[in-house]
């Protein structure tokens, strides 16, 4: 069921009034039948691949509570780990590996014996899975008590806001609130539907918009001029963060006006003046469990210079592994590993001095913009379905073919687009979405409505789904 339909508006408005019209003790029942039907609507069949993994967990993590032997302990924790990341590796990187298992084989004029697999990927396999591993090894780690309560656990894994595409929550975060009686909060109604509003506008006026133009340019790469591609590689970078802090906006929204509290998931990443800063404000969620459940255990920064670059290096690798089966999402992690290491060692030689200095304003501007354009860079892999499409598109931006005209879609939309962005960037600050509505009822229904207008105006519904779905 994607947000930006009219099937999740009738959703949302009856599971919503359900919920604070029935008794405290039945709510949890109603959201997780919810819940499942939320996700069913896309491929009924795969709410058993759910239902195994959360099984498994949770017996898993009433056992490992209860064991007193450490052996014990993480033999269970090695067991749920094992069925998570295995349902994944099936699902998701099956048809890669067998892949690349044949290309090895080629050399000796063979090939491999195994089938390709032909079903779809479930939708958000990467989130929940990554949910679920945090559950047991925090309760392994003796951090979270073990969850009894079977539909509890189950909620927690299947609750609908950040089912698909997160924030991958914690079970110190949400456990408790899905045992908590929540008070109906009018201004709490408004806070979440503002944010909504919020991340509808970002969807289908800014997001879906772009698409257009950015799909056909990818399309058919070889067609444009460099000055085209650059741009288009511009307005994807702004695609990318409309549509995914669009789908953790709606999400976190639909969340509080139930009285449920979800992580922020982002926070302005493309003013960050390094690498390091953007990955502390994009995808917040993901970045904090590869800090917590790899990097830390691997080592951190506690370890030697060369050791704690190898540590950067896997995480990303993994992190773009985690993306998508395909050499692209490899190669765009392993970029992002790169800067942060060269980002690293620059601060190495600059020394600790120079540390509180606050640079002038122009020289941190300067830093943001440079820091957007790397990043930019790095989006053309993850974009590209494939590295010949990214060598044709960085190829064109680097060989200075920026004359000849611009593509018609370009000249045309991406002035209007970017006027669009820059005005959700002055209205999307964090604090917005509370201070609002609570001060000033007239001012929420207010923008609250023309938010919704310029969305039916001006909107692109073409039921495309969120970017992060693949994932």
């Amino acid at each position: 069921m994607l947000y930006n339909s009219l099937q999740f508006l009738l959703f949302f408005i009856f599971v919503t009034v359900l919920y604070w019209n029935i008794p405290n003790k039945y709510r949890w029942f109603l959201l997780l039948i919810a819940s499942c039907y939320f996700y069913m609507a896309f491929v009924p069949i795969y709410i058993v691949i759910l239902g195994f993994t959360i099984v498994i967990d949770y017996f898993a993590g009433i056992y490992i509570e209860k064991a007193t032997s450490l052996r014990l302990r993480k033999v269970l924790l090695i067991i749920s780990l094992t069925a998570n990341i295995g349902v994944l590796a099936f699902f998701k990187y099956f048809n890669f590996l067998n892949s690349a298992f044949d290309g090895l084989l080629s050399y000796s004029s063979h090939h491999s014996p195994f089938p390709y697999l032909t079903f779809l990927l479930p939708i958000g396999l990467s989130f929940h899975t990554f949910q679920a591993m945090s559950y047991t090894i925090e309760v392994y780690r003796g951090n979270h008590k073990a969850e009894k309560h079977f539909g509890i656990y189950a909620l927690y894994v299947m609750f609908y806001p950040q089912l698909v595409a997160g924030p991958i929550e914690r079970p110190q975060n949400m456990l408790w609130q899905f045992h908590s009686n929540h008070k109906y909060d009018f201004e709490n109604l408004k806070s979440g539907l503002m944010q909504m509003a919020f991340g509808l506008f970002k969807k289908v006026v800014i997001a879906d918009r772009l698409a257009e133009i950015v799909d056909r340019a990818y399309a058919n790469p070889s067609a444009q001029n460099g000055k085209t591609v650059l741009i288009v590689a511009i307005l994807y970078s702004f695609q990318i963060y409309c549509d995914f802090s669009a789908y953790s906006d709606i999400g976190i929204g639909a969340a509080r006006t139930m009285g449920f509290k979800l992580m922020d998931n982002f926070n302005m990443p493309y003013l960050s003046q390094s690498i390091g800063e953007f990955w502390r404000r994009w995808h917040i969620s993901l970045s904090t469990w590869f800090r917590d459940y790899l990097y830390i255990p691997l080592g951190g920064s506690h370890v030697t210079t060369g050791k704690k670059y190898l540590n950067l290096i896997i995480v990303f690798l993994i992190s773009g592994l985690w993306h998508g089966a395909n050499v692209t999402f490899i190669i765009w992690g392993a970029l992002h590993g790169i800067l942060l290491i060269l980002e690293n060692i620059k601060n190495g030689i600059a020394g600790k001095s120079h540390k509180n200095n606050q640079p002038p304003f122009f020289v941190r501007a300067l830093k943001t913009v440079g820091i957007f354009l790397l990043v930019t860079l790095a989006w053309i892999f993850f974009r590209s379905p494939d590295l010949k499409t990214a060598g044709i598109i960085l190829g064109k931006i680097f060989s200075y073919s920026i004359a000849g005209p611009l593509n018609h879609d370009v000249a045309n939309l991406s002035v209007l687009i970017f006027c669009f962005f820059v005005i959700a960037v002055m209205m999307i600050k964090e604090y917005f979405f509370l201070i609002i509505p609570t001060k000033n009822t007239f001012k929420f229904y207010f923008i609250f409505v023309s938010l919704l207008l310029l969305s039916y105006f001006f909107g692109v519904f073409n039921h495309k789904q969120f970017i992060y779905f693949q994932f």
